[in-house]
């Protein structure tokens, strides 16, 4: 049975209590005002002249006010994201696994308009709100399976509210009774070749590109992706030569591999939402150019994550797209990478880098 998300309801705003808040200039009021005869909205904390009563209107969202013609004070900058704004958006979100969380649910939350929480959100976390949602789910739905619970119990541990709505979210790139067991009943197709980098081969399954790696033979090159997927049926399969040829080009010509993707596979980017944070981050470096592990970090929010930054580099399972060999330590070494350092040091002199 299909059923329809309707959209969260506006909050009822109390006006006795909404002006009282404007006459005492609560700072911790989350409503804001605006003022008929100057066509101005405010923070009820704003330290300008106080209107007359009759002249006020109250809006849930600087949205809501923009919406009916208002413009923001220059003074209290009512549009602007609070200091706590982020982290009240993300624990909401938390909070919430078990439903699709809308924008203007979020906004109402941050005190912001839809647009704003989405930009400010996507800028600061790397993934979009329902990104962030669906990838906390995923993660969780990865613990439970990985710490032995059922299928059905991982499911709705995990947030999801119905066996159908985990399979359709897909959050793991094959069904959870699979990615239980190992890949168990799954079949994963790939293609290997010979290139300056070693071997490479590319795996995928019927939803798409599940492993990108490099190895020294292409026995090793195999092994990588039976030891991902150790209870997959995996066999060869021609037709994904194509993705092999592309991923070289996109090294040796500079061309954008997703491009690709797009018209010959889906790409399966899932892990944590610090990973997926980390893994976008990564695909932002532009080609002949080396961040290191720290300003990774503190281009994310966290100067502190620089080791945390360099696990989820180390888990990155599609080499090349996600190009993790473009982070190299604070000196300039290359410090370590999953497919042999040597090759990295390769595959950077190939992009025009040549590092210590």
């Amino acid at each position: 049975m299909n059923t329809t998300l309707q959209p969260a309801a506006k909050p009822t705003i109390d006006t006795e209590s909404a002006w009282a808040q404007v006459l005492a200039r609560d700072p911790q009021a989350t409503i804001f005002y605006a003022v008929l005869t100057t066509g101005v909205f405010c923070r009820p904390a704003c330290t300008s002249r106080r209107p007359l009563r009759e002249n006020v209107r109250f809006f849930a969202s600087p949205g809501d006010a923009q919406a009916a013609g208002f413009r923001a004070c220059l003074r209290c900058k009512p549009s602007a994201a609070r200091g706590n704004s982020l982290d009240q958006v993300r624990k909401h979100l938390e909070a919430n696994l078990d439903r699709r969380v809308g924008l203007d649910e979020l906004g109402r939350v941050a005190g912001q308009s839809p647009f704003t929480v989405q930009r400010t959100f996507k800028q600061a976390m790397g993934v979009s709100p329902s990104q962030y949602q669906r990838a906390l789910r995923a993660g969780s739905l990865r613990s439970e399976l990985k710490n032995g619970a059922s299928v059905t119990e991982a499911i709705y541990n995990a947030g999801f509210n119905s066996s159908s709505r985990a399979y359709e979210a897909d959050p793991l790139g094959m069904t959870p009774a699979k990615f239980a067991s190992g890949g168990r009943g799954e079949r994963i197709g790939y293609a290997t070749a010979s290139s300056p980098f070693g071997w490479m081969i590319v795996g995928g399954t019927e939803r798409g590109l599940c492993w990108l790696a490099l190895a020294d033979t292409e026995a090793a090159a195999e092994q990588t992706l039976r030891d991902e997927f150790p209870a997959a049926e995996i066999h060869r399969d021609p037709s994904l030569a194509e993705l092999v040829i592309a991923a070289l080009d996109s090294v040796r010509e500079g061309r954008d591999l997703s491009e690709t993707l797009s018209s010959k596979s889906a790409l399966d980017l899932r892990g944590t939402v610090f990973q997926l944070r980390v893994w976008q981050a990564l695909r932002q470096i532009p080609r002949g150019q080396t961040r290191s592990y720290s300003q990774l970090a503190a281009d994310l929010g966290d100067a502190n994550a620089t080791r945390a930054v360099a696990r989820a580099c180390a888990t990155n399972r599609v080499a090349i797209l996600v190009p993790c060999h473009r982070v190299v330590g604070a000196s300039g070494s290359l410090t370590g990478y999953r497919w042999g350092v040597e090759r990295k040091r390769s595959l950077l002199e190939a992009e025009g880098i040549h590092s210590s």
